[in-house]
């Protein structure tokens, strides 16, 4: 894909930043729709098909944090990038954790926000050109095959039968390997909800696969603080 074919909806209620991140990305070659609060940002979103999401933190009516919850139930993989005054380490996590992919404090340089872009942007190209979908039901790890219709995982000729949780786990880990899985996407995709018990329990499932899958260095389970899961699967 072509730098011109990227369309970024730019979510910004400063009309005089808004006015020069849209003519400076303008300039670089992407497509810019502006909007300048909350509640338009997320009637564009719905409405057009974007390759990215620039949104401020603070504004009226919507603030980025919900805005981005709401992006996130239509959209798990466009790329967030959040605007803010805030440099609290607290508002960072919570960025995080409502599903951004990168948080740049004001004032910032437009320089620093063209590389950002261009980074994010590369990466989750790549990701989507390499991510399993969900139609895929043989999935390659190491030395494990993973058949999760028969919820079998298998190596040297050996077979361990899954459960049809632990089955359901591995397979959403597969379709999100190598990038972070959120506790709330994963507990909504195999138990429906996020409940904190439920969630206990997901962690017991989580150490059974680790211990399944100890055999291969080059596959791992990895816990990233405050937010979820790595499961990383080098090639």
């Amino acid at each position: 894909m072509t730098k011109e074919k990227y369309r970024i909806l730019l979510v910004e209620d400063d009309p005089n930043l808004s006015l020069v991140l849209h003519d400076y990305l303008e300039m670089l070659g992407y497509d810019i729709d502006s909007r300048y609060n909350g509640e338009e940002g997320l009637t564009a979103f719905n409405k057009n098909s974007y390759s990215m999401c620039i949104l401020d933190v603070m504004m009226p009516k919507k603030d980025g944090y919900s805005l981005a919850e709401e992006i996130r139930k239509k959209d798990k993989n466009i790329p967030i990038v959040f605007l803010t005054a805030k440099s609290f380490k607290e508002d960072r996590i919570k960025g995080f954790q409502v599903g951004g992919d990168d948080y740049i404090t004001k004032p910032f340089s437009t320089e620093e926000l063209n590389y950002r872009i261009k980074a994010i942007l590369r990466r989750t190209t790549i990701t989507r050109q390499e991510k399993p979908s969900e139609e895929q039901t043989i999935f390659k790890l190491g030395i494990f095959s993973f058949d999760s219709v028969n919820m079998i995982l298998s190596s040297s000729g050996k077979e361990q039968h899954l459960t049809r949780k632990e089955s359901e786990l591995l397979k959403v880990l597969c379709i999100h390997k190598n990038q972070i899985l959120t506790r709330e996407n994963a507990l909504k995709s195999v138990w429906g909800d996020d409940d904190y018990f439920i969630g206990r329990s997901m962690d017991v499932f989580i150490t059974k696969l680790r211990k399944y899958l100890k055999d291969e260095p080059r596959v791992s389970i990895t816990n990233v603080h405050g937010t979820g899961f790595k499961f990383v699967v080098e090639e």
